[in-house]
Parts: C-alpha cells; sequence; structure tokens
C-alpha cells in the first residue's frame, strides 16, 4: 500500500538503485550498438528482452533518432529517443531538467509544480506536476516520484520517474490525473559534465487518458518530444548565456550519487498551447 491512513509509504514506492542501473545498462547497450553500426540507423535498434515488443524507428535525423513499440495488452505505446547536443553541458542540462523553479519560467505549459515529499534514505521526491493539454481537452495532473544519480566514475547521469499516489494530492476535477506513467532519462557527457557535448536516452510512456484513436495519440507524442527535448535544450542555452540561476544539483551532496530537493511553490501559468504539443517530465 502506498498510502496508510493519510500517511505516504515509501516502501515500495521509492525509486531502487536496481531501476537506476537498468537505465544505465539500456545506454550502455544503445552506445555499443551505435559504435557498431555507424551510419546505419535502421540497423540501430534499443535492445528487446525475450517476449517483448521489437521497436519501429519513427524519426531519423541526425542528432535524434526516435522509435516506438507497442505496450501488450493496450492501446498505447512506449517510445525512445536517442540523440545528442553539443553546445550546453551536460550539467547545465540535466541542472535544467531537474530544478523545478526554472520550469515554471520557461514551460508555458506548467499550471503547477511542486516538490511534494522527499525520502531521506534514497532521495527520491515525490512530484505533484499540472499541464496543460492540447484544446479542447483537460489539462493533465500527474503525481509521480523521481530519483537521480550521478555517477562520476562511469561519467553518467540518471534521472527515473513513474507515477504514484499520495495523500495530500487528492484528485481534483479541473484535472484528469495519469496514473500510468514513466521516463527515464540517462545521459553521457562527451568528455566531462562540465565541457560541452552530451548523448542521452530517454524512455517514456504514459496513459493521458484519451479517447483518441491510437495513431492519433502516437502522432502527438512523438510531434510534442521532439518539441520538449529542443525547449529543455534552449532553456539550458539561456541560463548559460544569462548566466541565470539554476540550482546544482550535481553539487547537492559532492558528486556521490547525489540526490537532492528544489523548494516548489505553486504556481500557474496560462501559455498558449499548439494543438500537437504534450509535455514530459
Amino acid at each position: 500500500m502506498a498510502t496508510l491512513a493519510g500517511v505516504f509509504v515509501w516502501d515500495g514506492q521509492r525509486i531502487e538503485e536496481e531501476e537506476l542501473q537498468r537505465s544505465a545498462q539500456e545506454m550502455k547497450h544503445m552506445e555499443n550498438i551505435s559504435s557498431l553500426f555507424q551510419g546505419d540507423a535502421q540497423r540501430l535498434d534499443p535492445r528487446v528482452e525475450q517476449g517483448e515488443q521489437p521497436w519501429e524507428m519513427i524519426m531519423d535525423k541526425k542528432h535524434f533518432k526516435l522509435w516506438r513499440r507497442p505496450i501488450e495488452g493496450t492501446h498505447l505505446y512506449q517510445y525512445r529517443v536517442f540523440g545528442s547536443y553539443t553546445d550546453v553541458t551536460p550539467r547545465q542540462f540535466f541542472n535544467v531538467q531537474l530544478d523545478t523553479e526554472y520550469r515554471k519560467k520557461w514551460d508555458s505549459l506548467v499550471i503547477k509544480l511542486d516538490v511534494i515529499e522527499r525520502d531521506l534514505a534514497t532521495g527520491s521526491e515525490v512530484i505533484h506536476w499540472v499541464t496543460h493539454f492540447p484544446y479542447p481537452m483537460y489539462s493533465r495532473d500527474y503525481v509521480y516520484v523521481r530519483r537521480y544519480s550521478v555517477d562520476q566514475e562511469n561519467n553518467l547521469m540518471v534521472l527515473v520517474s513513474r507515477a504514484v499516489e499520495h495523500p495530500s494530492v487528492p484528485e481534483d476535477p479541473e484535472y484528469v490525473r495519469v496514473r500510468t506513467y514513466e521516463s527515464q532519462m540517462v545521459i553521457r557527457p562527451h568528455k566531462t559534465f562540465d565541457e560541452n557535448g552530451f548523448d542521452y536516452l530517454l524512455t517514456y510512456s504514459d496513459n493521458p487518458q484519451t479517447v483518441f484513436p491510437r495513431y492519433c495519440l502516437s502522432w502527438m507524442v512523438s510531434s510534442g518530444m521532439p518539441d520538449f527535448l529542443e525547449k529543455l535544450h534552449t532553456a539550458a542555452l539561456k541560463a548559460k548565456k544569462l548566466e541565470l540561476e539554476v540550482r546544482d544539483y550535481l553539487s547537492a551532496k559532492g558528486l556521490e550519487g547525489a540526490e537532492g530537493k528544489a523548494p516548489a511553490a505553486e504556481h500557474k501559468g496560462e501559455g498558449s498551447r499548439s494543438p500537437a504539443q504534450l509535455e514530459y517530465a
């Protein structure tokens, strides 16, 4: 049980070390086959375990490749992106993704983004995130646990998130609660955490509770994911250029697999919505 008499129970809900390690292993697999099949994008397939659905490439650009595969027993897809940036440091990109306060400034679709609770044992955090969805759909709200790790020895950064329930965030009739959501982001610096250039692997799935057919939802997600990543990239560049204050999560606990928490407060953003714009945590 995640909750007991109004108290959130971390056992079984926190992000464990094994989940972080699995994500790191997926990045190592992509790097290995990328090196093996240089220039042959169609053979650059994410790993498929026995009994799993194969991945289908749906977007192939020079610095960005996107796959999807059906989630068995549902009308949904899981998505995977393998890409790179050369004009921003891994530290800057990672910090901008984690900093909830800064996201309220650069992401016009955010309605609310709060850190609800933090697990002292692992640094896992429970986040409440409310975002605009394309018109005419209701806004969606997510309650999810996240944990990040900075592995200095292996030169990797990992962020894992998945949906949970929390007693202090009951459903709000103004929003549609998304109860199925998972995200794993892994970043590999080309050199160091503080020099420009890195590869990243993002794996993502959720059930936004829409009535649209599968092909329509797939189009929205596959269009919205590159857009979100570019907004995140632009926000990192802006923070770098203007020397904006963004919390340094890598230094929070001295780079020893640190986990940190950013202070958060309720914020409502009005921003406009693109017809195909979905957001990603």
